[in-house]
């Protein structure tokens, strides 16, 4: 189980990262993807993080690969920017891994998407007289 220290730590890294790839992205012309940083696990030393990241491509997944080839390019320079932000004795190394959920999320969603329209067309059966009438009501004659 994880320290209370390491789930703040863990927030106030989600957060600050976040903030960082906003602004440091706006430059680096990746105006074809939208990054999120859905969670950050950081090892009990301080000493590395897992950063899962969700890349939404208007694309390919080629185009998520070279998302990723540029996050773990520029990861010393995104680590340097979060320790002048936030004061630890230790920045971990980030590692970035690629969070699914939301991909897996979506594609659910289109999948009930899909489903409905099929549902409403669907209209109730005739009613051919073969059910048992509805029991009478206690204390009806």
């Amino acid at each position: 189980m994880q320290s209370q220290r390491i789930i703040r730590i863990n927030e106030l890294l989600k957060q600050e990262l976040a903030t960082v790839l906003y602004r440091e992205m706006a430059g680096e012309s990746f105006d074809f993807a939208a990054v999120t940083v859905t969670r950050v696990e950081t090892s009990p030393d301080l000493r590395q993080a897992r950063v899962f990241v969700s890349v939404s491509v208007r694309g390919d997944e080629v185009s998520a690969a070279r998302v990723f080839r540029r996050l773990h390019g520029h990861r010393a320079r995104l680590q340097d920017l979060c320790h002048r932000a936030i004061k630890l004795k230790y920045t971990p190394v980030f590692r970035f891994e690629r969070d699914l959920a939301i991909a897996k999320g979506d594609h659910v969603l289109a999948l009930i998407s899909e489903m409905e329209p099929a549902g409403t067309d669907e209209t109730p059966p005739p009613d051919d007289g073969d059910d048992p009438p509805p029991p009478a009501p206690e204390g009806a004659p």
